[in-house]
């Protein structure tokens, strides 16, 4: 019986993997914007869009939840305070992802993924910000 897998392999083993996209969704959060494969885009897409809705929840249990991901307080921080707040009347769809070309060694399709700036929610940011 075939049974639906999720969730693409990227040509590496799982503890690999896991760790490439667990840095991948720091280095996110971190700078806002990063530049790689159009699939390694796609996947690290899931698991922003899922930290971040985890964030507009900012309990403990959010917290520690988010912390098994990231493994950084300070990007936790602003995780939490910052980008979280920004997407609090939003249902989806955090971050875009724009295809840019190809690479030049192996002619990857290479992608900028980015989180969605909301600009009628820049005061509560930098309300937050100030505080």
């Amino acid at each position: 019986m075939h049974n639906i897998k999720k969730g693409r392999k990227l040509n590496r083993t799982s503890s690999h993997r896991k760790a490439m996209l667990n840095n991948m969704v720091v280095s996110l959060i971190k700078h806002e914007s990063i530049k790689t494969t159009v699939a390694k885009a796609k996947e690290t897409r899931r698991m922003i869009d899922k930290l971040i809705y985890l964030g507009l929840k900012n309990t403990v249990y959010s917290r520690r939840l988010a912390f098994r991901i990231v493994k950084d307080r300070t990007v936790i921080k602003k995780l939490f305070d910052i980008i979280s707040p920004r997407y609090i009347d939003r249902n989806g769809g955090c971050t875009t992802i724009m295809k840019i070309g190809f690479r030049k060694g192996d002619n990857a399709p290479l992608s900028i993924i980015k989180l969605i700036n909301n600009d009628s929610n820049d005061k509560v940011v930098k309300d937050i910000s100030a505080k």
